[in-house]
């Protein structure tokens, strides 16, 4: 550290190095990088602080204060570069040279035994060791080495190096391709902005690994947000995906984000993986500290189970453990199937299951006005986040059909035949919950106490909790549990309002940008809106007079009101939310009847004639135009502007593929799934959402799954995205 730096006369300090000639400049820059980065390496990665925060900050201000003075003389491995710089346009793809592979799941020891081997009637007859015993690679009793590592549960990402400087980032993508976030890669403390001369790197290399947040830093950052009354981000993993996409680097700078090596993919080979991460650590990358190697599946079980009971205890989320075998030549000799490698497989841990207590039960009004119960929980960490609430579903649920359990670990409790106790939820119970991975927070049932018949049932309440108009209960003839309890006072209760409103100007719909979900609130709070036609008679003055709204926002919502006037038909009937009719069925219904006039004035045959349409969609929509507040928002959305444009039928030559109905499965390399299927539509097409002997073709991609497995075992004819784009007639890229 160069003398003087602590001295408290920082000012003086500055002046002095702002008047250091570029000769100076640089030679104390080159001293001030490698000094830096070693800091933030051993504070980030190894935990081992050389020195205090006071200290650290005042050599970076040193350096900060040089690379103003002097700013074509900036290193590329700067560590001033993690703060952020000018927001970028876009994210441009970004070509894996070495696929980004997916891997094959196990979910109990069974599956993974079976990964290692298969025996029937004495004989070996299927697993990795079957292959390496044929391939002459290891003897039939010979154990398999392998390592096991934490399956990180961030965003997957390959950074790239030349001449050992960090260079570009991207993430997975379809394996072949993704998106470019050098900008916001380059902020993460524990990347290696030049790798460290004692690990020899090469010319070239490209490192494979997870961006995740650090627990902590994730919990306290949401409590900043929500006391600066921000969103705070539901879970960890999407967090990390959300802010590695961000256009602005600085977002990603003020987050505490990690990342961890777990692969290479070019650049430099090893006898064993445990070696290629060791030589990884010694390059400067963060790896995993509870990996494991061991000998034979037995002790890859044991280690699982081991890793499982702390998984919870780790400053970071895991959920589940990757198992690889270890030699590289064995590897080598296993090679891949379509889209995995054979020697590797990921075990998935069970979902997580607490249990909290049952504070009370909210009533929740959706945009149809379906009642549906909330219970509002103790809160509790499950799956990786913190639980609040969550959905009972019906009333059905609520009242009869939570399963009982003796305690959170035990299965249900059974009656004397054997089947599952159910019951009601009940002031005071203890509930039992469930959550994997992004999955909603789910109710299973109550834990059974002796006190609990004494207490008293949740029930529905008879008035909307809304806007306090009588609750209409509808029955299902068909599924009598399947009962709906819905307000129908549509526009006049201001939940309903308010959702009609958001789902009116969502992307799908109107797609009106700028309308987001606060100003909503506000519009309908000032009463300044009662129906969507009300937003377009909205002005930049009231606009500007709002919360957080300012005359340039104001303008260009304007502007954006008046451009959704032009959106297609099956938009625009979308957007006016009747119940049941979805952008699929609402699509069906415009190739069907042309205009908006024939869907008013349209019967029940006429209706039911729409393939895809059945009776209650049919039944809902003759409800929906029977009502004449409904029929008036229409004349009014006309009066002032939106096009309603009726279908152009296209020339019959143009629809290649009218009565053909195809499937998508798997992630195409240049389009997206909601692109193909445009194409397809546009071509006559249907787009399914499932395989049957009726399907004309299967779309498949990379990480097709059961849908293709399915096609193939019903002779369906398959198409990859070059095949498509020649049946379609339109501009075909060239294979690579």
């Amino acid at each position: 550290m160069s003398p003087g730096l602590d001295e408290p006369a920082l000012a003086d300090a500055q002046r002095a190095w702002r008047a250091l000639s570029p000769a100076a400049a640089q030679a104390r820059m080159d001293e001030l990088v490698p000094e830096l980065n070693r800091h933030n390496h051993l504070y980030h990665v190894l935990g081992q602080a050389e020195i205090d925060d006071r200290s650290y900050d005042l050599l970076f201000r040193e350096l900060e204060v040089l690379e103003d003075s002097h700013p074509g003389l900036r290193r590329p491995d700067s560590p001033t570069l993690r703060v952020g710089g000018a927001p970028v346009q876009g994210l441009p793809p970004f070509a894996h040279s070495v696929p980004m592979l997916s891997l094959a799941n196990a979910f109990d020891d069974k599956e993974l035994r079976a990964f290692d081997e298969k025996w029937k009637d004495g004989r070996l007859v299927g697993g990795i060791r079957k292959l390496l015993v044929e391939g002459d690679r290891i003897e039939v009793d010979q154990p398999i080495p392998y390592i096991v590592e934490p399956k990180l549960d961030g965003l997957a990402m390959e950074l790239v190096y030349e001449d050992g400087v960090f260079v570009a980032a991207g993430t997975r993508g379809d394996g072949q391709v993704g998106e470019e976030v050098t900008h916001t890669v380059r902020t993460i403390q524990t990347v290696p902005l030049r790798l460290d001369p004692a690990g020899d790197p090469p010319p070239l290399l490209t490192v494979r690994g997870e961006v995740l947040f650090d627990l902590d830093g994730f919990l306290e950052m949401n409590r900043r947000r929500e006391q600066a009354g921000e969103k705070t981000f539901e879970n960890p993993r999407n967090a990390a995906a959300g802010t590695m996409r961000q256009l602005d680097p600085s977002a990603a700078a003020e987050r505490p984000l990690l990342f961890m090596a777990h692969s290479a993919g070019e650049g430099i080979a090893a006898p064993t993986h445990a070696a290629l991460l060791a030589r990884l650590a010694k390059l400067g990358f963060a790896v995993n500290p509870n990996n494991r190697t061991c000998l034979g599946i037995e002790q890859v079980i044991q280690a699982i189970a081991a890793l499982g009971d702390k998984r919870h205890d780790l400053p970071y989320e895991i959920d589940g453990a990757v198992v690889k075998v270890d030699d590289s030549a064995l590897q080598d000799a296993l090679g891949f199937v379509t889209r995995s490698p054979r020697w590797a497989i990921a075990y998935k841990y069970p979902p997580d299951r607490v249990q909290t207590r049952l504070q009370g039960v909210l009533f929740s009004v959706g945009r149809t006005g379906a009642v549906t119960p909330v219970a509002l929980l103790s809160p509790v960490r499950v799956g990786g986040v913190t639980v609040r609430n969550a959905t009972l579903h019906n009333e059905h649920q609520l009242a009869r059909e939570l399963r009982v359990f003796g305690s959170v670990h035990e299965p249900p409790l059974c009656d004397e035949q054997g089947q599952e106790l159910r019951t009601g939820a009940r002031h005071g119970d203890t509930v039992v919950l469930q959550r994997a991975g992004d999955v909603i927070p789910q109710v299973l049932g109550v834990i059974d106490t002796p006190a609990r018949a004494g207490w008293q049932p949740w029930t529905y309440p008879d008035t909307c909790p809304v806007c306090g108009d009588v609750l209409v209960r509808e029955e299902n003839p068909k599924e009598p549990e399947k009962v709906t309890i819905r307000c129908v006072n549509r526009l006049g209760c201001r939940a309903q309002l308010e959702a009609a409103l958001k789902h009116f100007a969502s992307r799908r719909a109107m797609d009106i940008e700028g309308l987001g979900e606060k100003l909503v609130e506000q519009l309908v709070e000032h009463k300044l809106v009662g129906r969507p036609s009300d937003l377009y008679a909205l002005g930049v003055p009231q606009l500007a007079g709002l919360d957080r709204m300012a005359d340039k926002s104001a303008q260009n919502l304007v502007a954006a009101l008046e451009q959704s006037k032009r959106q297609p038909l099956e938009r625009v009937i979308f957007a006016l939310g009747i119940p049941l009719v979805g952008e699929a069925t609402a699509r069906d219904l415009v190739q069907a009847l042309g205009s908006i006039d024939a869907l008013m004035d349209a019967d029940e045959a006429a209706l039911l004639a729409v393939e895809g349409v059945g009776p209650d969609v049919a039944r809902r929509v003759l409800d929906f135009f029977a009502d004449e507040r409904n029929r008036d928002e229409v004349r009014r959305l006309r009066e002032v502007g939106v096009a309603f444009p009726p279908l152009e039928r296209q020339a019959a030559a143009a629809q290649v593929l009218a009565g053909k109905t195809l499937v998508l499965t798997g992630t195409l390399p240049t389009l997206s799934r909601d692109e193909a299927k445009q194409r397809i539509l546009a071509a006559g097409g249907k787009v399914a959402g499932s395989v049957s002997r009726k399907t004309d073709y299967v779309v498949a991609g990379e990480a097709a799954g059961s849908k293709l497995t399915r096609a193939q075992e019903l002779g369906v004819p398959l198409l990859d995205e070059h095949a498509l784009l020649v049946l379609l007639g339109g501009p075909v890229p060239p294979i690579a």
